[in-house]
């Protein structure tokens, strides 16, 4: 299993640190275990504008706009 304070600590620490999206900067707000039915299925990044979801053998999954998690639609 991945260690994900070892991966992603760092974008936390510093905030010079970036994800690049579609070549933009995106500072890493949080990170975590991705659930469903109970089950861990993966991890998930939070940058300030996205939600990216990776499977547990580290690939991409998906990607949500923020104001589409937070309930809002995105416009």
């Amino acid at each position: 299993m991945v260690n994900l304070d070892e991966r992603y600590q760092s974008y936390l620490m510093n905030p010079e640190k970036k994800f690049r999206i579609d070549g933009v900067g995106e500072r890493v707000k949080a990170y975590g275990w991705h659930c469903e039915d109970g089950s861990i299925v993966g991890h998930y990044v939070t940058t300030e504008n996205y939600k990216l979801f990776y499977n547990m053998n580290e690939q991409f999954i998906r990607m949500q706009p923020i104001r589409e998690v937070a309930g809002v639609a995105a416009e």
